[in-house]
């Protein structure tokens, strides 16, 4: 009988944290400790490691999601150990799940059967706090400024455009449209409001950039939280409250140090969603990894279209180096999923299919090739995958001449990256022409045209009433030389998340933009896409449970 991604993790023997640390170079003075098998690392470590060369980076990304699956963080991870099984110090660096997609939808995002990191019931629950630090200081933000109103309002507060809302770090639509403020004149000003995912958020998007304290506390003095009555943007700088703010998120702030089955070292630390953020772990986390090992292993959410250029176009921006090489994870299954397949039919062969879902591979590599950086193709092996399904992709690939590698990480841990391993880090090798896909100084419009031309593969762009009037207002406010965030579907190259594959001469709807000022870049919001996700028919949840000992079952 097969293991459950759990029962494997559980199993496993791991190494106290301090040997971990001790294996990237930091030691047990400069971590913080959170028992056995968690650690914090201490700023002062961080500062040590900047005499370092930086090592290669390696950014891993995936083909458009399906429910089928594609394994990227398992990939991720089990390539961090090929390396370290080929003699290269290798570390890993991931985002931290949310629990509202664990107790959703996923049930767990810390790789899968051997290839995982731990201990994975704490890093898929409540971890060391940051998400929930991250929640209270979105909130704190909230309870101020509505506090300020009700004070008095001396910053002349227009309460209709408040734009900043609160958060928590669930699942739960029935908080999407909410009225706030009911009742007596003492329980505030009563108006229309909502809550976000708090990954959503964007202290979020702000703790994955920031590079220090003081990087931290300059990004959250620029955060726009409301409007004047004279349309004046109104910041957390001008609430004078981005000190306390970032009180709550110093300890956060830290990378979390945790391990592999196979004792690889990982930072795991953030986790904004790639469909509504940047989709990247932090920089504190990749940086130091990248300071600390000859090799760092990174992911970005979703597919190549979200969060993989997100990280090129938004996150290189604030790295001291540039991807040395991309993975792009691709799967059988996934693949005849975009070909049309049904997911009840997935264990059946089908060539077909799988030629037609290739497409939207084919854009994918085209995609990543256009940034100038060298790419390899990892085809996660599933066991229902037959010998000439595989033989077709592979054929596919070699044809349009990229690097390919069956790998079996799931199944053998790092033993089956070793050909992937290998390829990477020939392709690392290579000289590569990196380039951002547009120049910050071109006009909003114009940036969104390109991502949605030359990324999407669509024809054209509609902008809405609002998004109209918010590109005016923004360039009067001199925001418009900002990076572009794309809020969108992952599950299409459209803003159409049943257009599979790779569809074509398509136009995207752009209804409104919201300022991420501390983040450093404006968020285009397509189609329906939405901030608060809802549960599933049958969540996760329902199949958790912890016994008398306190072990957990349900995670996977």
């Amino acid at each position: 009988m097969v293991k459950t991604d759990i029962e494997i993790a559980q199993s496993s023997t791991m190494q106290n944290i301090i040997e971990i640390a001790a294996k990237a170079g930091i030691s047990s003075d400069d971590i913080e400790q959170y028992g056995k098998y968690k650690a914090k690392i201490s700023f002062d470590a961080i500062e040590k490691l900047q005499k370092n060369d930086n090592g290669k980076l390696i950014l891993v990304t995936a083909i458009s999601p399906t429910p089928a699956g594609e394994g990227k963080s398992t990939v991720t991870i089990g390539l961090g150990d090929a390396l370290n099984q080929l003699g290269h110090k290798a570390m890993i660096a991931l985002r931290e799940p949310s629990l509202g997609p664990v107790m959703g939808i996923k049930g767990g995002a810390a790789g899968g059967g051997y290839a995982q990191v731990l201990p994975m019931e704490d890093i898929n629950l409540h971890f060391t706090g940051d998400l929930h630090a991250i929640t209270t200081a979105n909130n704190a933000i909230a309870a101020l400024l509505d506090n300020h109103i009700h004070q008095g309002n001396a910053l002349n507060i227009d309460s209709r455009r408040v734009i900043w809302k609160r958060v928590v770090d669930l699942n739960d639509r029935e908080l999407r449209h909410i009225i706030a403020g009911l009742g007596s004149p003492i329980n505030g000003v009563p108006r229309e409001d909502g809550f976000d995912i708090t990954v959503a958020s964007e202290i979020m998007a702000v703790f994955c950039l920031a590079t220090s304290i003081e990087n931290l506390k300059e990004r959250l003095a620029k955060i726009v939280v409301a409007y004047t009555y004279d349309r004046k943007p109104v910041t957390v700088g001008d609430l004078e409250i981005e000190g306390a703010i970032t009180v709550l998120l110093k300890d956060a702030l830290k990378p979390n140090l945790v391990q592999t089955i196979e004792g690889t070292p990982a930072f795991v630390h953030g986790g904004p969603f790639a469909n509504i953020a940047h989709g990247c772990n932090s920089v504190l986390a990749t940086t130091t990894a990248l300071k600390a090992a000859d090799f760092t292993v990174t992911e970005a959410g979703f597919g190549a279209d979200l969060g993989g250029e997100k990280f090129l176009d938004i996150k290189t921006r604030e790295l001291p180096k540039n991807p040395d090489a991309v993975v792009i994870v691709a799967t059988v299954r996934a693949l005849k999923m975009h070909g049309g397949v049904a997911k009840t039919a997935l264990a059946t062969k089908d060539v077909a299919a799988l030629r037609s879902g290739f497409a939207n591979l084919d854009r994918h590599i085209d995609n990543i090739q256009s940034f100038g950086l060298p790419v390899v193709v990892a085809i996660n092996e599933f066991i229902t995958d037959t010998a000439d399904e595989i033989a077709v992709l592979s054929d596919l690939l070699t044809a349009k001449n990229v690097a390919f590698s069956l790998t079996q990480v799931w199944a053998k841990g790092g033993a089956g990256g070793l050909d992937l391993a290998e390829k990477i880090v020939k392709a690392t090798e290579q000289e590569n022409e990196f380039h951002y896909l547009y120049d910050l100084a071109a006009a909003i419009p114009e940036k969104i045209e390109t991502i949605v031309t030359k990324i999407y593969g669509g024809s054209s762009v509609t902008f809405a009433k609002k998004a109209k009037t918010q590109i005016a207002e923004f360039e009067r406010n001199g925001w418009s030389n900002l990076p572009i965030c794309m809020a969108k579907t992952q599950y299409s190259f459209s803003d159409d998340q049943t257009l599979l594959g790779a569809p074509e001469g398509f136009d995207i709807t752009i209804r409104e933009l919201v300022p991420k000022l501390g983040a450093g870049f404006i968020v285009a919001m397509t189609g329906d896409i939405m901030t608060m996700p809802g549960l599933p028919k049958r969540p996760a949840a329902l199949n958790m449970d912890v016994d008398k000992a306190g072990n957990i079952s349900g995670l996977f």
